[in-house]
C-alpha cells in the first residue's frame, strides 16, 4: 500500500488552513493543520511526521521564522520540506534560517500553483 503523502499547514488564519486543507485532502493527502508555532512544535514533538509544512510567517505569539528556528534547534526537520507561505518579503537577517527552507511561496497564491510546488517536493523525497 502506498503511503499517503503528508501535509502540515502552519496558519494563524482559520480560513487558509480550510482552503489549502480541502484542496489538498481532495487530492488524497494527508493533512494535519496548527494554529501557532507551538501548536506545531508539540505536533512535531509527538509525531513521527514526514512531509512537507507551509508556514506562515507572521502569526502571533511566535512568527514563522522563530517557529522554523525552534524546529531546527531541536533536531526535528530531518525528515522535513519546509516551505513558507507569506505575503512579505523575506528579511536579510533571516538569511540563516532560510537554508531550512526549501521554497518560498507568495500569499494569495494560485491553487493549481500551490499543489504543482507542493507534489515537487514529494519527488524529491
Amino acid at each position: 500500500m502506498v503511503e499517503k503523502k503528508k501535509l502540515l499547514i502552519v496558519d494563524d488564519d482559520p480560513y487558509i488552513i480550510i482552503a489549502i486543507r480541502t484542496l489538498f485532502e481532495e487530492e488524497g493527502f494527508e493533512v494535519f493543520a496548527a494554529n501557532s508555532g507551538i501548536e506545531c512544535l508539540d505536533f512535531l514533538e509527538k509525531e513521527n511526521f514526514n512531509g512537507v509544512i507551509l508556514i506562515d510567517l507572521m502569526m502571533p505569539i511566535m512568527t514563522g521564522w522563530e517557529t522554523i528556528d525552534e524546529i531546527v534547534k531541536r533536531g526535528l526537520n530531518e525528515k522535513l520540506i519546509i516551505s513558507v507561505l507569506s505575503a512579505k518579503d523575506i528579511p536579510n537577517e533571516k538569511s540563516n534560517t532560510m537554508r531550512y527552507i526549501t521554497d518560498y511561496l507568495n500569499k494569495p497564491f494560485e491553487n493549481n500553483e500551490l499543489m504543482d510546488k507542493v507534489n515537487s517536493y514529494f519527488a524529491y523525497e
